[in-house]
């Protein structure tokens, strides 16, 4: 056949062209092709045999073929095989198609063994390309040490694979081998029922994260990233599946890393409790980071003081342990000082604020010591890393990490991660000590701010009971106050500054100061609380622009007379009291709060109720029956239930006092609690006298013959005469200034109080009289005569009192 009979041939059958699985020639037509094609030629070069894997690749048959020359179908037949004198071993030429095109194929050729004859097998070249890509490709993942690359077949048997962390000698995984017969039962199941899905809808698997575990290694695992694809033959049916694994320890480390560093700042930091943080510390740290974690600090962080410079063993005691069931040894224990340790080369690194890590060989060598050996280190340890905790230019402690039993050593980037953390930990635990200082400060000045936490005056005995806030809240300012006041009153106090800190205690010891001055004045429980309204308006004023609408507060105050035994209250936006009777019912006290001390416009208003002597009348802040899961209309109701329960005669009223605020308060609660118990007592009738004084000087002398049967009467002739002249005085004076009607009072306790009461509102004035001034020297005569003296205002006028001590009353 020569060229011109081919190219007739060509262009005959062109329409006949197969269109199987192919090759392709220039003009992009695509040729059947399944397999080489393979022909034997003689030693002349004349196709001797000619094969269906031929045919398919150039569309000649044998009988067109068989006897002529295989030049003939080579359309440029290169210039170093014209004249060849034998076939060479292989090549590239371009092949004559039965339908006119060339097809560029790749051939290699081989002898027949016992005769002349030479095998030609050809196939195109593009296929040889991609063949031979194909198993570089292979052969370059092959050799990675990260990436596991296995074919299966459809039974799910290996078929090539280059794993070789399968046995425990490391030898390579051989063909025929399945998942069951390299890893643990349940890793292979899951594994295999991914692969069998991929083999079954020919979907892929991309990236998909799979820890397993070797079977000879069983309590180790590993992180892999699969992807999967299925294999299918030139008719497109499924012969298997190809996974790739790829060794994804270091990203599962980096994200478990991230994990680890993104719950520290989460989670550590939330409390100003020095313990808390270091709990939470320590938790965060166990299991995620070590198998055990332990926080110890200075034994002055605790209380909130700065470490000394030279911190170590011995001034450090534990303050988190994680987990907390773990069998720690002996010398590890919550709140247990830690004992000292040798120095070390190593130990300058943990000094310079870099984390140290040691192995169980290194930190045994370092100590010495069997005994400490087995006090310090846990059972199976065998890595050790312990970091300083430092913030601010201070050592405040370290964190120690200890692994046990299979578990990893420490490597290098756990030891930046470990810097990492204990860094923000520090910062977390030293903002917790500063808290804890200025805590601490804040409520010493509070408590020195307040009163004797019990008195006994002849109206009432008191007991108070403070409770600072927890829970990073600070102090806030809730205060209590008895104060004594003339004829045997007693007032009762108490109020809540807005803000918290050393701010609000300061707040409270002025408006404390002011209401002892304003008490002293004996007003009226309303006009006390405007004035005090005016002085919190004036602080409010010389406040920073920022800091004016956080200076306030609320305030109840109660002036109880145990001769009338009557109480006059009134409050400035603060809870009523309660009232406990002798009987043990007990009542929240009505009465119209007025607004708080920081606003104006709305007069407040006083309330007087009726008290027998034995109640107790309980006054608390706001801290004590509100809180997150309640307000004061729930709080009120189970104070008040709590009261009648508690207050009994028989029982110190200091004790209920505490008592009621252990039941009440959170125990860590977000705000100040204040309680102030009065138990009232009265004045009895057979201690006090009354008399009528008629508008007429002649009562003057009767007033005198009055007081001496009076005073005879009680067996004080010791202090008549001093008495006539005050009495002679006050009684002077109210008739010439004053407006009926007018009365005279005695009341005899562990004083003599002398009281003149008129319907003038008139303020009587102290001055020293001149040598040629007529009057002007009764009240400097009753201010010498008597131990103090003052005067009252009422609703119907004003009260002039003057006091004696009676010799001999305790």
């Amino acid at each position: 056949m020569d060229t011109e009979n081919v190219k007739n041939a060509c262009s005959a059958g062109a329409s006949q062209g197969s269109t199987g699985n192919s090759g392709s020639g220039p003009s992009g037509r695509l040729y059947a092709f399944d397999g080489p094609a393979a022909a034997v030629l003689d030693h002349r070069g004349t196709v001797v045999r000619w094969t269906g894997t031929a045919e398919d690749l150039t569309g000649f048959r044998a009988e067109d073929v068989c006897g002529r020359p295989v030049q003939e179908l080579v359309a440029d037949l290169p210039d170093d095989l014209r004249g060849a004198a034998e076939m060479p071993a292989s090549g590239r030429v371009r092949l004559w198609h039965q339908c006119g095109d060339t097809i560029d194929v790749t051939f290699r050729t081989t002898k027949v063994g016992g005769s002349a004859e030479v095998l030609v097998l050809a196939a195109p070249t593009h296929h040889v390309a991609d063949h031979e890509q194909g198993a570089a490709l292979l052969r370059a993942l092959s050799a990675q040490n990260r990436i596991t690359i296995a074919v299966y077949d459809t039974d799910l048997t290996a078929v090539q694979t280059n794993a070789m962390l399968g046995t425990a000698d490391g030898r390579p995984v051989q063909p025929g081998t399945r998942l069951s017969n390299v890893l643990c039962a349940k890793d292979a199941e899951d594994l295999e029922t991914v692969l069998r899905q991929v083999l079954e809808t020919g979907a892929p698997v991309v990236r998909r994260n799979q820890h397993v575990s070797w079977r000879h290694d069983p309590a180790r695992q590993h992180a892999l990233s699969l992807s999967a694809f299925r294999l299918e033959d030139a008719r497109g049916r499924p012969t298997g599946v190809a996974a790739l694994y790829f060794d994804n320890a270091d990203q599962m480390r980096a994200r478990r890393h991230l994990d680890l560093a993104r719950e520290v700042a989460e989670r550590v930091g939330k409390s100003l409790d020095v313990v808390r943080t270091a709990q939470d510390l320590a938790d965060v740290l166990a299991p995620a980071f070590g198998d055990l974690a332990a926080v110890d600090l200075a034994h002055s962080v605790f209380d909130g003081d700065e470490p000394s410079q030279q911190l170590g063993g011995g001034n450090m005691g534990n303050a988190a342990l994680a987990p907390a069931t773990a069998a720690w040894p002996a010398g590890i224990k919550r709140g247990q000082s830690i004992p000292p340790l040798p120095d070390h080369p190593l130990l300058l690194s943990f000094l310079h604020g870099e984390p140290v890590v040691f192995s169980l060989d290194d930190f045994i060598a370092m100590v010495r010591d069997p005994q400490l050996i087995e006090y310090l280190v846990p059972k199976d340890t065998h890595s050790v890393m312990v970091a300083p905790l430092h913030a601010r230019g201070l050592t405040l402690g370290a964190i120690t990490a200890w692994r046990c039993g299979r578990s990893d050593p420490f490597t290098e980037d756990e030891v930046d991660l470990m810097k990492q953390i204990a860094s923000r930990g520090a910062l977390a635990i030293d903002n917790a000590r500063r808290y804890t200082r200025e805590h601490r400060a804040a409520v010493a000045l509070q408590r020195l701010l307040l009163p004797p936490a019990t008195t006994d005056t002849p109206a009432a005995e008191t007991a108070g009971v403070y409770l600072p806030a927890g829970g990073g809240a600070g102090s806030s300012g809730d205060w209590y106050d008895a104060i004594a006041l003339p004829s045997l009153r007693l007032a009762l106090v108490a109020g809540d500054v807005v803000g918290h800190g050393m701010p609000a205690s300061a707040t409270m010891g002025r408006l404390r100061a002011a209401i002892q001055t304003l008490a002293d004045l004996e007003l009226e429980p309303d006009e006390l609380l405007t004035r005090l309204a005016d002085l919190v308006q004036r602080l409010a004023a010389e406040a920073p622009f920022g800091d004016r609408d956080i200076v306030g507060g609320t305030c109840l105050y109660a002036v109880y007379d145990p001769v009338t035994r009557r109480c006059a209250m009134a409050s400035a936006g603060h809870p009523p009291p309660v009232l406990v009777r002798p009987d043990g019912t007990a009542e929240a006290v009505g009465i119209s709060p007025g607004p708080p001390l920081a606003l104006s416009g709305m007069p407040y208003e006083t309330t007087v109720i009726d008290v027998e002597p034995g109640s107790v009348l309980a006054l608390y802040t706001d801290g004590l029956v509100e809180r997150g899961d309640r307000d004061i209309g729930q709080g009120l109701p189970r104070l008040t239930e709590a009261l009648a329960a508690r207050c009994r005669p028989d029982r110190a009223l200091d004790e209920t006092g505490r008592a009621l605020l252990a039941d009440l308060a959170d125990q860590a609660p977000r705000d100040d609690a204040a309680l102030l118990l009065a138990r009232t007592r009265a004045v009895p009738a057979a201690d006090t006298a009354h008399w009528e004084i008629p508008a007429d000087p002649a009562a003057v002398s009767k007033a005198r013959e009055w007081i001496a049967r009076q005073l005879t009467l009680w067996g004080l002739d010791n202090l008549l005469f001093t008495t006539e002249l005050i009495v002679s005085e006050l009684v002077t004076n109210a008739i010439r200034y004053g407006r009926p009607p007018m009365d005279l009072r005695l009341i005899r306790h562990h004083v003599l109080v002398c009281e003149v009461t008129d319907s003038s509102s008139t303020q009587p004035r102290l001055r020293r009289a001149r040598t040629t001034d007529e009057g002007g020297r009764g009240l400097f005569l009753v201010s010498q005569l008597g131990g103090r003296w003052g005067c009252r205002h009422g609703q119907n006028g004003k009260t002039i009192w003057s006091e004696q001590a009676i010799h001999g009353s305790p």
